[in-house]
Parts: structure tokens; C-alpha cells; sequence
């Protein structure tokens, strides 16, 4: 067994898989794959499953997701990836699920949310910040997984009214969501420089072979 900043690598079928602690022992969110390893629980993290999975696969550096750590959720939809983060923060983090969709948010809500007291689900369009009325502090995270053209404005929206000074926005740029005309690169790199007068951007992600056309940037607020 490697622990890497609350997330744990272990031998399964001849390979070496990502895991986290599961907050909530033997219940699955996706059949995933669970394993006990001296007396505690854990899940498999399927990167073709979670983009955020598939980043640390790929390379990322800059992990803040920690016990204890607040994050907004932009795009929760069946609840994978914020399952995942509900294992790392634990029972003293918090984390705001927000999703539109009142059809995903009920797989969400029934398979995810109301066995794991560290999510407030919240159904509400991202466009609409103002609205949710349950998020009651600034937060650490801010994770944006949206399938919209103005994602990254969204994104910078929620910034500006909820992330702290110094914390992190993870957004994953769907460049077929923005733009099926133009090539990929260029979509992410215009995205980026939106970023630019709020945030230091730490990493940019491709997070092929996982999700094709899609990239993950890791940004920090300077605001």
C-alpha cells in the first residue's frame, strides 16, 4: 500500500489502482470494486469514471483536497468523482453538490447524498450562484464539471462569490462543449486566458487516454 495525500494505491488484479478510504463501508456508488486492507474499507477510483481520477493518473501535482476541506461541486451528476471527495474530506469537510438536472440529481441524491452527511445536495442551475441559499461559507475547492459553451465564466462566477483567497479552482474544459469547430489546444488555451486576471494556473491536465478532447486546469485565486 502508497498513500498519496489521502488517496491510497493498491495491487488489484495484477495492477496498481487508485482508492480511497470508503466514508461509508460497504456501499458501492458505481460498482466499483472494494477491498479491506487491515481492518478498513476502500474503493476503487475508476479513472475512466472521474475525471479528477483520471488527472492523478495522469501526473497531477497540486492535490488540495484534504480532512477537513470545503469544495463547491459544480456538475455533480450521478455523484462518481463526489463520492470520492466525500471519502477524503471525512466527517469534519463539507462538501456543496450542485446539479440541474432533476433527473441525474435524483440518481445522485438516492445513490450518494443521503448516506454521506458531508454533501448538501443543491438543485440548481450553475449559472445562478445568488441561488444557493445552502452554502454558508467560502470554500477551499472550487470543481467545475460542466457541459456548457460559457463553462469557464461560470466557473470564475462561482469563484468570485464563494472560493476564499488562495484557494483552488479545478475546471475541466470540455473543448466539443465549447466549440466542435476549432481545435482543441486552441479552445483550451483561449479558456485559460480567461483565467488569467483572477487566478495563477498551477497545471493543465490532458486527460486522455480517459476522456478524449478534454483537459483539466488547476488554478489558484490571487482575488
Amino acid at each position: 500500500m502508497k498513500e498519496d495525500n489521502n488517496y491510497f494505491w493498491f495491487t488489484l488484479d495484477g495492477e496498481k489502482k487508485l482508492f480511497t478510504e470508503n466514508f461509508t463501508p460497504q456501499k458501492q456508488v458505481y460498482k466499483e470494486k472494494l477491498i479491506v486492507k487491515n481492518g478498513i474499507e476502500y474503493r476503487n477510483w475508476e479513472p475512466f469514471r472521474s475525471k479528477l481520477a483520471a488527472c492523478i493518473m495522469n501526473g497531477l501535482q497540486e492535490f488540495p483536497f484534504h480532512d477537513k476541506s470545503s469544495v463547491l461541486y459544480l456538475g455533480v451528476s450521478t455523484g462518481t468523482t463526489i463520492s470520492h471527495i466525500s471519502d477524503i474530506v471525512g466527517p469534519k469537510g463539507m462538501i456543496f453538490g450542485v446539479e440541474h438536472s432533476s433527473r441525474v440529481a435524483r440518481d445522485f441524491l438516492d445513490r450518494v447524498a443521503v448516506f454521506r452527511k458531508n454533501i448538501v445536495p443543491i438543485i440548481q442551475d450553475a449559472k445562478r450562484p445568488d441561488q444557493y441559499f445552502s452554502v454558508f461559507t467560502k470554500v477551499d475547492i472550487v470543481y467545475v464539471d460542466i457541459a456548457q459553451p460559457e463553462q469557464t465564466k461560470i466557473a470564475i462566477d462561482n469563484c468570485r462569490m464563494y472560493l476564499k483567497k488562495g484557494g483552488f479552482l479545478f475546471l475541466v474544459i470540455k473543448t466539443r462543449s465549447i466549440d466542435v469547430t476549432k481545435d482543441p489546444n486552441q479552445i483550451i488555451n483561449q479558456e485559460m486566458k480567461k483565467l488569467e486576471s483572477d487566478f495563477e494556473i498551477c497545471e493543465k491536465i490532458d486527460l486522455r487516454p480517459f476522456d478524449k478532447d478534454h483537459a483539466m486546469v488547476i488554478a489558484k485565486s490571487i482575488n
